[in-house]
């Protein structure tokens, strides 16, 4: 803030100082119990102040989790839909009984203000990693939903980003701070299943394609959707309504994921922790007898179906090793190849997969500048195995990975789909 230099005489300035102490000493200051965190209020210098953008159907549920926690005071808003604007100004001025919550169509303003500390960025995934890397170059930290990436290049230079920058990533691979989920990965990193053999990962369809035009449509008042803003750093393509709805995964330009890269970034996320967070895969083959089976640097392989899962629910994951194997999914409830892998301990069952706890990690993170369970450089892995093994799906053979160089081994049609041109002015 910028004040205006005033000259005020030396004996004006004494005058109005005594007459502002004498009127202090006789009507004390009254701080309200909330400025001191008294009555179960959190103080404001122990708030964390948040800011959204692009906040839809899976960002408004984003947005509940955050405004549960009574440490977060959600400030403004930024969205290319003025619909969507209005709606979450709404949902905030209702939660704290005022009218404060700004609202922005282009994220930079948003950004460019000094008393935000985080934000939640739930665009589409065209944006994901381009709108967090100019958010940690803000100085702030961010919830991020998945996938956080849409190639390998960007995988590498968002986890290179946060690492440099040092801000605070989450994320928003939630199944990591469930208890079930997070136990089945401990049975299997810790050497309980024996020595790891093979993890499954369920990637809801196994298809890459490459996207295309819809029908042109008359493009809205930019006020009310900002289309160029909307395709961002996608490459160009002229408006249509069904772009704005559902997952698309492209908007724009490049390699689509399908199923892989949705649930894989899920399931894959949680096959990578079971492994040790280590690099990813360097070899994936097509799919054969419906599995596409990649395999780690020390023979572990790691293996994408659709079917043959034990019914515990969505996005299931599977981990086998040479004395006992686990499976788990949403329904909160794993199962055992022996009773005894619980050793006596009782594993919480929490069905569906609430985001409370993962806001939760990311939010005690901030304040103590500790490392998210869903972190830049776990995230980054996991995604590059899913991009890696998108090009093997869309080549249609075999390719082979270098964690050293993060390249493709004498594969040129395969280095070219590790990253793709983006639209000016949106450079990483």
């Amino acid at each position: 803030m910028r004040h205006n230099k005033t000259n005020v005489p030396r004996r004006q300035f004494l005058k109005t100082a005594l007459a502002v102490g004498s009127a202090a000493a006789i009507a004390p200051t009254i701080i309200p119990s909330s400025a001191l965190g008294l009555d179960g209020a959190i103080a404001p210098s122990e708030r964390i102040v948040v800011g959204g953008i692009g906040i839809g159907n899976r960002g408004t549920y984003d947005l509940g989790c955050f405004l549960e926690q009574k440490d977060v005071q959600f400030i403004a808003v930024c969205d290319i839909k003025e619909a969507k604007r209005i709606a979450i100004k709404k949902i905030a001025d209702e939660k704290y009984g005022n009218g404060n919550c700004a609202t922005y169509r282009d994220f930079r303003e948003l950004l460019d203000r000094p008393d935000i500390d985080a934000v939640l960025i739930a665009t589409g995934p065209n944006w994901h990693a381009t709108a967090a890397m100019a958010a940690a170059k803000a100085g702030k930290d961010m919830y991020c939903e998945k996938p956080v990436t849409k190639n390998i290049d960007q995988s590498l230079i968002l986890a290179e980003t946060m690492r440099r920058t040092g801000r605070v990533f989450q994320a928003g691979t939630q199944r990591r701070n469930l208890p079930h989920f997070a136990f089945a990965c401990e049975l299997a990193r810790t050497g309980k299943l024996g020595k790891l053999q093979k993890v499954f990962a369920h990637p809801a369809g196994m298809q890459a394609m490459m996207s295309g035009w819809l029908v042109p449509q008359d493009e809205p008042n930019k006020e009310s959707v900002d289309w160029d803003m909307y395709l961002g750093p996608a490459a160009w393509r002229p408006f249509n309504a069904k772009q704005l709805d559902g997952f698309n995964f492209e908007k724009g330009g490049g390699m689509v994921g399908g199923g892989v890269l949705e649930w894989g970034s899920h399931c894959v996320d949680l096959c990578q922790w079971a492994v040790g967070d280590c690099p990813p895969p360097v070899e994936y083959n097509p799919p054969k007898d419906g599995q596409l089976v990649a395999r780690y640097e020390n023979g572990t392989e790691l293996i994408f179906r659709e079917t043959g899962w034990i019914p515990l629910g969505s996005c299931p994951v599977r981990f086998e090793g040479e004395s006992g194997w686990v499976e788990a999914g949403d329904s909160g409830k794993i199962v055992l190849s022996s009773p005894g892998l619980l050793a006596g301990r009782t594993v919480a069952e929490i069905d569906g997969y609430p985001a409370t706890y993962h806001v939760r990690d990311f939010l005690d993170c901030v304040k103590t500048r500790s490392l998210t369970k869903g972190n830049a450089e776990a995230a980054c892995n996991a995604h590059i195995a899913c991009h890696a093994a998108n090009i093997a799906l869309f080549l249609g053979r075999q390719v082979k990975y270098d964690n050293k160089t993060n390249m493709f081994l004498n594969d040129e049609p395969a280095n070219r789909l590790r990253s793709e041109a983006l639209r000016e002015p949106w450079r990483l």
